[in-house]
């Protein structure tokens, strides 16, 4: 019984978290494109959300908001935009999982940030390398690198700062187990 009940609240504090992860993407879909960087390229502020959620409900809980972000960049932006959110998703959540798991301390919530907004764009080229035929997207690595780093580096900033409310939200969830 406790198991399923478990499962309840992480599955009601993920579809929290999934709402809140399509919501930041909505509103990045709004930003304008800047002319300097590769088209498509935003801050990333739904990886906020994914982090809590590697953190706090494991890999497999962060996996279902990337694809849930994914499907839902698919559904309003089309195929490629779902592609490019379902691969560098997948792998910034598992970046970001184990990076928490195994080197959260030396590293730090916004290095952990980071290094999962690389891993992001890592897999985005490689789903732009597998749509265009080439590999030559791999010239965009250097400009999607500097944009990585600063736009992780922001969202890391952001998300030390936000997280006394995502705990909050949690523990609204956790609170209903003990009743």
């Amino acid at each position: 019984m406790k198991n399923s009940k478990d499962l309840v609240y992480k599955t009601a504090l993920a579809a929290v978290l999934c709402a809140q992860a399509i919501a930041l993407g909505w509103l990045e879909s709004l930003l304008p494109a800047v002319p300097w960087l590769p088209p498509g390229a935003k801050p990333g502020l739904a990886n906020i959300i994914i982090m809590f959620a590697a953190g706090n409900l494991g890999l497999g809980w962060a996996a279902v908001l990337a694809l849930v972000k994914a499907g839902f960049a698919f559904v309003t932006r089309g195929v490629t935009a779902g592609l490019m959110s379902l691969c560098g998703g997948l792998l910034s959540a598992a970046a970001m999982y184990f990076l928490l798991k195994y080197a959260g301390k030396r590293l730090g919530l916004i290095g952990i940030s980071v290094i999962s907004s690389l891993c992001h764009n890592a897999g985005q080229l490689a789903a732009a390398a597998f749509l265009t035929g080439t590999a030559d997207i791999i010239y965009y690595a250097p400009t999607l690198a500097v944009f990585g780093v600063a736009t992780g580096a922001v969202t890391g900033m952001i998300f030390k700062a936000v997280i006394p409310a995502l705990e909050k939200q949690k523990n609204h969830f956790l609170k209903k187990k003990e009743e």
